[in-house]
This record gives structure tokens, C-alpha cells and sequence, in this order.
């Protein structure tokens, strides 16, 4: 008797490590490749060093956050990060809710067409900049080629070269590529909603957008929500497009945070001042996390509260 209850005791503290155990490769993945990394930038945000010579650190406090904050040029890359972050995301994910609105419909052709809707998602950062920098061109660029048609101003402009039509010009090619993946998600969610709760608002009389918002949306705002945190993220990240189009000229039209890091480190070669914009971005992406989940948390209340 007393063998099988220490045997048992001995299976259920095994079965109480197994959790342990399973999650330790990724923690430790996270603490060689995600946190320590973080603390060696963190470290580097408070010390004067130079790319040339890394091994050289003086020690200057907050100095690199004063000075960034003090500057002009840094309000001016907080702005631009703001507004295309915001736009991108509320586009992106609105013109994915449209397309997948459309593509979860039945019609001929629309497996095809969900394939054919991944296509800018697939292509690659520097094909998509290399055919947006063609199709602005003032020359020969179809963009300025259907403004002289329609009789629009900007007919003759260099999107790229214009501070006013540069920032337009990077958010129309990244929304161009990211919002596919957000319809994809919100399609797999909108196939999702279960049929009946669709047919109980039909047989209530409701049309079709009191349908949606009252059967479909409370089903899908959860994975909205989330893909919405991703694309933040995504967009406040996004260096390829800007770096590759424009460099964030002109005239810091389209100078990001990103764009600023990589300038402030491998232009300028200053680690220190780099490695606090980075922080800076960190805690901007944080903010962003907690936000979200406080938004989550509100939208699970309230749909706990209808059911």
C-alpha cells in the first residue's frame, strides 16, 4: 500500500513539472536572444559610445534621452511614426474588413480570388518598393499619368521628392502590402461566426448591417483587436519600405523612428543615442500592448454582460 501511494506522490509532483519543463526551452530562448540583448541596449542608452570604437562606453546618464528629446528633429520623427502608425492601421485593417466582408460571400472565382488577394502580401519589401518608386515617378509613373486624366492637382509631381506627397506615397505602398494579411485573418474569423446566430438576427428582421453589427462583429472584434496590436507593432517597425523609397527624406518628411535608430547608429555611428531612440520605440510598443489589453478586457466584460 505504502509502495503505490509513493509511487502516485512521485507521478503527480513529476506531472507538476511537466509544464516546467516544456516552457523552459522557450524561456530560456527569450533570455539569451529577447532579454538579455534588451538589458545590453538598455545599458548602451546611458553611455556615450561610438560605432568605430564600441569598446570605449562613457558613462553620461540620461544625457542621450535629453538630448533627443530636446531636439526639434525628434518631435518631427515622433509625429511622422504617430500619423503613419495611426493610418496605416485603421486603413490596413479597415480595407481587410472590406475585403474579407467581400470574399467571404459565395461566388465564381472565389477561391481564386482569395489567392490572388495574398499576392502583395507575398511579394518581397524591396520588389514592392522598387514598383512603387517606378509607378510615382513624375515622368512616367502611373499615379501622376491618372491624376492628368481625372484633372487633378500633382499631375507633374515626384511623389518621393515632394515632403507633402512623400508620407502619402510610403502609406499607400505599405498599406498595399500589409492589408491582405488582415483580411486573411478576419476571413478565417468571419467563417468563424456561427451560422445560427446570423439566422436568429435575420428572422429578427435585422438588415444586413445591424446583422454585422450585432452577430458578426461581437465574434470577430477579439481577433480585430489583436490584429490590430500586430499591424501597430508591425507598422511602428516598418524600416524596408522607408529606407529602401525614400531614406525618411525629404527633408525628414518620412523619418520614422526606425529610420532615425539606424541613422543615429550607422550614419552618425552613435550607439548611445540609437540605443535610446530604441527605447524610446519599446516603450512606445509597451504603451500600445497595454492599451490593447485594456480594450480587451473591456470587450470581454461587455460581451459577458450581453450573454
Amino acid at each position: 500500500m505504502s509502495m503505490r501511494s509513493s509511487g502516485s506522490r512521485s507521478g503527480i509532483e513529476g506531472s507538476r513539472w511537466t509544464p516546467y519543463w516544456f516552457a523552459a526551452p522557450v524561456a530560456l530562448y527569450l533570455l539569451l536572444f529577447q532579454i538579455y540583448p534588451l538589458l545590453q541596449e538598455l545599458k548602451l542608452s546611458f553611455t556615450s559610445t561610438s560605432l568605430l570604437s564600441p569598446d570605449d562606453q562613457l558613462f553620461v546618464g540620461f544625457e542621450n534621452y535629453l538630448y533627443i528629446f530636446e531636439t526639434s528633429d525628434f518631435a518631427q520623427v515622433l509625429w511622422v511614426t504617430l500619423i503613419y502608425t495611426i493610418l496605416c492601421v485603421v486603413l490596413a485593417i479597415g480595407f481587410g474588413l472590406g475585403t474579407a466582408l467581400l470574399l467571404n460571400n459565395p461566388f465564381t472565382g472565389r477561391g481564386i480570388a482569395r489567392a490572388l488577394v495574398t499576392v502583395p502580401w507575398a511579394a518581397p519589401p524591396v520588389a514592392v518598393a522598387l514598383i512603387f518608386t517606378w509607378m510615382l515617378n513624375s515622368q512616367y509613373g502611373v499615379f501622376n499619368y491618372a491624376l492628368r486624366v481625372l484633372g487633378l492637382p500633382f499631375s507633374g509631381e515626384n511623389w518621393l521628392d515632394n515632403p507633402s506627397l512623400a508620407l502619402p506615397a510610403i502609406m499607400i505602398t505599405t498599406i498595399w502590402q500589409i492589408f491582405p494579411f488582415s483580411s486573411v485573418v478576419i476571413l478565417a474569423a468571419l467563417q468563424g461566426v456561427p451560422s445560427e446566430v446570423r439566422e436568429a438576427a435575420i428572422i429578427d428582421g435585422a438588415d444586413r448591417f445591424n446583422v454585422f453589427k450585432t452577430a458578426v462583429w461581437p465574434t470577430i472584434q477579439p481577433t480585430v483587436l489583436l490584429l490590430a496590436l500586430f499591424v501597430t507593432i508591425w507598422s511602428l517597425r516598418r524600416f524596408d519600405l522607408i529606407w529602401l523609397m525614400t531614406q525618411g527624406g525629404p527633408i525628414g518628411a518620412t523619418n520614422t523612428l526606425v529610420i532615425e535608430l539606424y541613422r543615429q547608429g550607422f550614419v552618425y555611428r552613435e550607439l548611445g543615442s540609437a540605443a535610446s531612440i530604441g527605447m524610446v520605440g519599446l516603450a512606445i510598443a509597451l504603451a500600445v500592448t497595454m492599451i490593447y489589453f485594456k480594450i480587451s478586457q473591456r470587450a470581454e466584460r461587455a460581451q459577458g454582460r450581453r450573454a
